[in-house]
């Protein structure tokens, strides 16, 4: 349900004002610490000696001419010339009289070195024409939000000892409208919808594919020209504002998807902006990125990573947003990412470790920490590099969290197997217990894992119709009970047929067969059992934590294991059996005696199961079992999760 809050909470987030330089933020600009560059750069509406209109102001230190073009100037090259500022900065301003809100403007540049002129965007733009148009639109900020008791709580909803279940969307594709040419919802359509959706199923968070302005909807975000606005496709920048209020008023973070790694090579964007290789790389072998057709940023550069971290701060500052994911960190620390031998320049030292990137990761970690403590960034990094979620001041990266791309791999591979052979791939399912304490993990299952031909993730699973869905329901039972923070892409929870199509809607209505509302059921009580059971999420990044009972049944593909929080008397275990073969007076040990509640099964009937169960729960036996003096014997369900919890008695 909706809260409605207090009208004392009430704040306004104001357009960032247009200051002069001073020599001190020309100086924070050259060496790379100026992290405000959105209130001195771009277009910014004001009053300048009486006048209303509107402030310009861009980088392109190798321009030999600048001027701003626009309907309110005809479109003309000479009408509207820029003055380069005389510190050596690059910076071109100027003041046009007249102009407002809602005029589209372009900055037309010619560079010094060569006969090349162009018409680009604005790189510190609030909002943007609708693709495939490319103008840069004068826009305002200002907005009243009604987030407060949100806002001032935020720092116990990021905790990392606290509940974190992660709901991925791609805003244009979680719902459509058929009846209108299939079009998306716009984010105030939305706003009436997703957050309560999220909410009701139990999650706490709500993690966006990137929202900021890309010419190409089929990117879905990842290539981004617009580091400082919000996709026009679905509304203005205070209709995106009004998304995420809404979600913060039903108690639910907002966690966007930002892209600093590589930027697409459309010609009004940031690539080769002022005739010259500003943004990216001179040399291919370190500006051009093989995989994705795109450039990659020169972290070296200083005044690049202050436009870098100036928008991570600004969607923290202007926004709201309550976490910020780092695509593609892998790509940016090794020099050699996906490129062969010969393709790639080592470092100073000989190594392919990218000494830039490193600096700037700590450096983007340490802004944002120190700005915004009560919020969290994590990283998208698939390798083993080490320390990516540690301290700074330890040599870390300085990231919250990172993704665990290890586990999900394996499971994904464990749970497509046909469970005949699951007990020949054992180790898959156990291994990540080995290094699950090195980082401060996050259990994704992302959007990733079901497109471009990998199929939905209802269909990776084996089996017949039955038992594709058991399989589904103990697979994201399985990630509930593992350690580790979660995240789980749209559509998974109600096991969509289908593999993500960004240009359709989900498969809404096949909630009506039991099956698929047997998974979103289950989902949705995983959700609120594991946000009101803190031996689920207290400990997530402590081997104290976790326990395994028995891994060893490989014959019989079932493990068994211990989660505990901060309570040393509350504890919950966690049994799966990965075979369709039903196991009765299956002996499990456990750390104490009494009644242990059956707290969760993923083979009840509201589920889609057969039913089978523990009646509720089990009195422990002093029988002894791995290594324990008290034991349950236990039915386990076909393909199933299972969860007891210790009590004094049977309720």
């Amino acid at each position: 349900m909706s809260r409605t809050p207090h009208p004392q909470s009430k704040t306004k987030t104001r357009t960032p004002r247009k200051r002069e330089l001073s020599d001190f933020d020309v100086h924070l600009f050259k060496e790379g610490n100026h992290f405000k560059l959105y209130e001195k750069l771009g277009a910014h509406i004001m009053t300048h000696d009486g006048v209303d209109g509107t402030s310009f102001a861009v980088w392109a230190p190798n321009a030999d001419r600048v001027s701003v073009i626009g309907n309110f100037n005809g479109w003309n090259r000479e009408s509207h010339p820029l003055h380069v500022r005389w510190d050596g900065s690059g910076i071109w301003e100027c003041f046009v009289p007249a102009v407002g809100k809602g005029e589209i403007y372009k900055f037309h540049l010619w560079s010094k070195h060569n006969r090349y002129s162009v018409e680009k965007g604005d790189p510190f733009a609030f909002h943007w024409e609708t693709p495939p148009k490319t103008g840069a639109i004068v826009w305002d900020l200002g907005y009243e939000w009604n987030d407060g008791d949100w806002m001032a709580k935020r720092h116990a909803h990021n905790s990392l000892d606290g509940p974190m279940s992660v709901y991925e969307v791609h805003l244009g594709s979680w719902r459509r409208v058929p009846e209108d040419n299939n079009r998306p919802l716009s984010y105030r359509e939305l706003a009436d919808q997703l957050p309560q959706y999220v909410a009701d199923m139990g999650y706490t968070h709500v993690e966006l594919l990137p929202v900021t302005e890309h010419p190409f909807y089929g990117s879905w975000g990842y290539q981004t020209v617009g580091y400082f606005a919000p996709t026009s496709r679905y509304g203005t920048p205070q209709d995106f504002m009004n998304l995420i209020d809404r979600f913060h008023q039903h108690g639910i973070g907002v966690i966007l998807d930002w892209v600093p790694s590589h930027f697409p090579a459309d010609e009004h964007g940031l690539v080769y902006f002022d005739g010259t290789h500003l943004f990216e790389h001179l040399d291919v072998r370190q500006g051009f990125h093989p995989d994705w057709n795109s450039y990659i940023f020169n972290y070296g550069r200083n005044e690049v990573k202050g436009f870098l971290i100036s928008s991570a701060l600004f969607w923290l500052d202007q926004y709201h947003i309550d976490g910020l994911r780092v695509d593609a960190v892998a790509s940016m620390l090794y020099l050699d990412y996906s490129r062969r031998e010969g393709e790639w320049i080592p470092n100073k030292h000989g190594g392919r470790e990218n000494l830039d990137a490193i600096n700037f990761l700590r450096q983007f970690n340490h802004a944002v920490y120190s700005t915004h403590p009560d919020v969290q960034t994590i990283a998208e990094e698939s390798t083993a590099w080490p320390m990516v979620s540690r301290p700074t001041y330890l040599g870390g990266l300085g990231f919250g969290l990172k993704w665990n791309m290890g586990w999900m791999h394996d499971t994904l591979k464990f749970f497509s197997t046909d469970p005949l052979f699951r007990k020949y791939h054992h180790n898959q399912l156990t291994f990540s217990i080995w290094y699950a304490f090195h980082e401060n993990f996050v259990l994704s299952i992302s959007h990733d894992e079901v497109v471009h031909g990998k199929g939905s993730l209802f269909g990776k699973m084996p089996g017949d119709e039955w038992q594709k869905h058991a399989n589904l329901r103990a697979l994201i039972g399985y990630m509930y009970a593992h350690p580790g923070k979660k995240l789980l892409f749209m559509g998974s929870e109600f096991g969509v047929w289908k593999e993500w199509d960004h240009e359709t809607s989900l498969e809404w209505h096949i909630l009506q067969y039991p099956f698929h509302s047997g998974i979103q059921r289950w989902v949705k009580d995983l959700n609120h059992l594991y946000r009101s059971e803190p031996t689920l999420f207290e400990l997530d990044f402590s081997n104290e934590g976790f326990e395994w009972l028995d891994f060893h049944d490989w014959e019989n593909s079932i493990v068994s294991f211990l989660r505990r929080g901060k309570d040393p008397k509350a504890f919950v275990v966690a049994v799966l059996n990965l075979t369709p073969v039903p196991r009765q007076n299956y002996r499990i040990g456990v750390p104490t005696g009494g009644f242990w509640k059956e707290i969760l099964n993923s083979d009840a009937t509201l589920y889609g199961g057969s039913g089978a169960g523990n009646l509720g729960g089990l009195e422990a036996a002093p029988t002894p079992a791995h290594g324990r003096y008290e034991s349950l014997s236990v039915t386990l369900p076909p393909l199933s999760l299972v969860l007891f919890k210790n009590t004094q008695k049977a309720s």
